[in-house]
């Protein structure tokens, strides 16, 4: 199937979308401040600049979109056309990550990633189970945890 848009079109189409104040990104942000957690938004003095930063527990996290981050899961596939853009984009995205993570390990924070299949989608954590996930891991001594979706 052919694109709807121009390819000028297309490219001012993808230049809208944001990087940050994504839904999954707000619906955990809301979820954190209605239990009463008090955070930063990304810090750009950081690595990766994280999503939310916690600094009464040293912790970071980021709330990563599946496609953008090219997550193995069912809510990410390659996509059809201009594959080779695409490939480097996604690839270099996850590295990019892997690079900023080590950097913020390094430098003693904790780093925890959130991705969008576990909350939307079929595999999805119910909120309440997903929070109680990140409250877990804020107090403990863990440096480093991720979560997805329930079946991947």
């Amino acid at each position: 199937m052919t694109d709807v848009f121009s390819p000028e079109k297309r490219s001012q189409v993808m230049s809208k979308i944001q990087g940050i104040d994504t839904k999954p990104e707000i619906k955990i942000r809301k979820a954190l401040h209605s239990l009463g957690y008090r955070y930063r938004l990304h810090d750009k003095n950081l690595p990766g600049k994280p999503d939310i930063k916690l600094t009464k527990y040293n912790a970071l996290i980021f709330v990563h979109g599946c496609f953008w981050h090219g997550h193995d899961c069912h809510l990410f596939k390659w996509p059809k056309t201009r594959e080779d853009f695409w490939r480097e984009k996604i690839i270099g995205n996850k590295k990019r990550d892997e690079k900023n993570e080590e950097k913020l390990l390094d430098k003693g924070w904790r780093v925890l990633t959130i991705w969008e299949c576990a909350l939307k989608g079929k595999n999805s954590w119910n909120l309440e189970s997903l929070l109680e996930r990140v409250e877990k891991w804020l107090h403990s001594e863990k440096y480093k945890l991720e979560i997805k979706g329930i079946a991947e």
